[in-house]
């Protein structure tokens, strides 16, 4: 079975096929609707066989459909039933989420994407939940507010560096993981990892696309339906 994985951010779609290794991308934003990205995705594909599809995107999801409009991207995507646009069995999870998935090598696991916003997720034990941390409130806004994409425009580098450790020195002080991993597009600018952090790679998005189909249950926002993955990457029903 051949797996299309799509992360989808606030600045750019990314996607791979299983067998592959060189990505391919394109620019998203904030007029980018859920049927765009399809249509766009299905070009963008093109020459790629593929049987099922992972879709990593950037809020909440449940029953496989986003249940929010998503704060960087265009309107039409809560609700929207991707498997009918594509025509094929499709999953979707938080992007965040699936990220943590493929970061995934046992134990608590936080994971912290720094990006056009800040993702997060965490796996414990095996079991995934995606979590919205980047919301909550912070100083005189959000998490996301100072971390994201505007707080690294609008305090400058040295200064955005600062907030990012004392982010992830309290959402890790939270939420004791054993493991942290720090994500996203804007992990180049941190001139070093707080401690006991490990530096994520965009890849681990599409190893979480494909682990998502390793086994009948796919991970979801849902405790009864989520599954185990093992240390090897493949996913097991809890026991």
């Amino acid at each position: 079975m051949k797996i299309l994985a799509i992360d989808v951010g606030g600045t750019h779609v990314k996607i791979l096929v299983t067998g592959k290794k060189q990505k391919r991308e394109i620019v998203s934003g904030p007029r980018m609707t859920a049927r765009q990205m399809v249509s766009s995705v299905k070009k963008l594909a093109r020459g790629w066989a593929y049987d099922v599809v992972s879709v990593g995107f950037p809020g909440p999801v449940l029953h496989n459909r986003p249940v929010a409009e998503p704060h960087n991207l265009g309107p039409g995507w809560m609700g929207f039933d991707f498997a009918s646009a594509f025509g094929l069995p499709v999953r979707v999870l938080n992007d965040a989420a699936m990220q943590a998935l493929g970061s995934y090598q046992g134990g608590r696991l936080l994971f912290l994407g720094l990006g056009t916003g800040l993702g997060s997720a965490m796996i414990v034990n095996g079991i995934v939940e995606p979590m919205e941390l980047g919301h909550l409130p912070y100083k005189k806004g959000t998490y996301e507010d100072y971390v994201g994409e505007r707080g690294l425009a609008h305090v400058g580098k040295k200064r955005w560096r600062r907030l990012v450790k004392d982010v992830i020195e309290r959402l890790v002080a939270a939420t004791e993981p054993e493991d942290v991993v720090i994500g996203g597009g804007n992990l180049v600018h941190l001139k070093k990892l707080p401690q006991g952090c490990r530096a994520g790679n965009n890849a681990y998005a599409f190893i979480g696309g494909f682990r998502m189909w390793n086994t009948a249950h796919a991970p979801t926002n849902r405790r009864r339906e989520k599954t185990k993955p093992s240390a090897s990457g493949k996913q097991r029903t809890p026991t």
